[in-house]
């Protein structure tokens, strides 16, 4: 007799298609987050030694819990970096779960391996970087780039071995990613802070900075980003990819956010990405996957095996079969062991829809991004803060204090609006419009800025 946990229900079951069809037929519901006008609902005696009925859980979640969550996908989340997935990856995220793919090693999952293989060999085709160039789907930019600056660093004390490993040091921009400071706080490295031009790392900036250093050799990498959170800014990938290769460090792009510009008009700015060891670039964010799937490559996937790998005693019957791929395991190259088979939604929408409907959908976003700057230039009353960043702009209402725009950022939500959030640049704070979703309308870029005057 089946375990009442693992008896089909078929009732339940009906009642959760209705719940995903229902998601998948409309736009993503903008809901309200911490600002619903409805209070949080007092879980307590929700667990229960007995449990509860499925389906009544299900209704309390979609009428006391889902308006208290902003969703990330809605075509009005314009706020940090949206999320946009395909309605055919979301279908496939569905059969990813209920098929319980292990996303692990060859071994078990050679039919997940190969195809999320070739999404990364795509993706890396795609930057520039030479055949053989591989990697692994990680769950986000943050381990994407710790395990790919944990390779970084011991490729480096293998370099530099008359260097103490804790005065070991990176490259990074002031403006760098909050995670890759995490990153290196994580592994004991230190960075050299590097202030950019503008904003931008920039190959003049990383000389005129080790030139001013008194121990320059113990740089043993460079970490640029191709296109910043913020602002959308793109460093100066060419000149501090050439640079790393002259000088034999480790060069490392974080695309999270914007490397999926390759697929658009802007990609010759991403360009240098060919130079790198390691890149990053998140199919969550603007190549229209769900969360949490970040594609992590490497140069040399071989070289990170050799740092990354993990040794049990029981793991041993993942390596050194006959199959010339027996040895590609997800599990070797990232800092994880058990994963999901979080590349596959992706992979299964690229090849369905194309790569000419990625593109255009991508150039979406920074069409829209160029018309709203335009518009904010043209307005009295409202300034550029900089010229859009492709999908990204920033701006300002003149004479507003940091609680108007806080103010305007919670009345949007409120009446579900848009979920637009202020940020802060150069100590002053200012307004932020990040495009993503490709049915955000001009309209509705029109509607959010006249708010600012109602």
């Amino acid at each position: 007799m089946r375990h009442p946990m693992f008896t089909y229900d078929e009732a339940f079951t009906n009642a959760i298609f209705e719940y995903c069809r229902d998601r998948l037929e409309h736009d993503a519901p903008l809901d309200f987050g911490m600002h619903s006008p409805v209070p949080l609902p007092s879980l307590e005696g929700m667990i229960t030694d007995a449990g509860r009925n499925a389906s009544q859980t299900l209704e309390f979640f979609r009428d006391a819990l889902a308006q208290h969550v902003v969703s990330i996908d809605s075509p009005g989340f314009l706020a940090f970096i949206p999320n946009a997935p395909t309605k055919n990856s979301l279908l496939f995220d569905m059969v990813v779960a209920c098929s319980g793919l292990n996303g692990t090693s060859w071994l078990e999952s050679a039919g997940v391996v190969v195809a999320e293989n070739q999404a990364l060999e795509f993706l890396a085709e795609r930057a520039g970087m030479p055949r053989g160039s591989g990697g692994v789907f990680v769950s986000g930019g943050s381990i994407g780039n710790l395990s790919a600056l944990t390779v970084g660093r011991d490729v480096g004390r293998t370099l530099r071995p008359d260097v103490a490993p804790h005065e070991l040091r990176f490259a990074i921009s002031a403006d760098a990613h909050s995670s890759i400071g995490k990153a290196l706080h994580v592994l004991g490295i230190h960075p050299l802070l590097v202030e950019p031009d503008d904003h931008r790392f920039t190959r003049a900036n990383l000389e005129r900075a080790l030139a001013a250093d008194p121990r320059p050799e113990t740089v043993i990498g460079v970490v640029a980003t191709s296109g910043t959170t913020n602002a959308g800014i793109v460093d100066d990938l060419e000149g501090l990819g050439s640079f790393a290769r002259e000088r034999d460090l480790w060069f490392h792009v974080d695309g999270a956010y914007g490397g999926a510009a390759l697929f658009s008009s802007q990609r010759d700015l991403l360009s240098g990405i060919r130079h790198a060891d390691s890149f990053i670039v998140d199919p969550h964010k603007w190549l229209f996957g769900p969360l949490d799937c970040c594609a992590l490559v490497y140069r040399n996937p071989t070289i990170a095996r050799t740092h990354l790998a993990q040794q049990a005693g029981y793991l041993d019957i993942l390596h050194g079969g006959d199959d010339e791929h027996y040895d590609w395991n997800p599990s070797d190259f990232a800092i994880q062991l058990s994963r999901r088979a979080r590349g596959l939604p992706f992979w299964f929408s690229l090849v369905t829809y194309g790569v000419h409907a990625y593109e255009s959908a991508t150039q979406i976003a920074i069409d829209l991004a160029t018309r709203a700057a335009d518009r904010i230039a043209a307005t009295p009353g409202l300034e550029l803060v900089r010229p859009a960043g492709l999908s990204i702009v920033l701006f300002r209402r003149v004479g507003w204090s940091e609680e108007q725009y806080r103010e305007w950022s919670e009345k949007l939500l409120r009446q579900q609006v848009a979920f637009v959030t202020p940020t802060r640049w150069e100590g002053e704070m200012v307004a932020r419009l990040a495009f993503l979703h490709p049915d955000t309308t001009d309209e509705l870029v029109g509607e959010i800025l006249d708010s600012m005057f109602a």
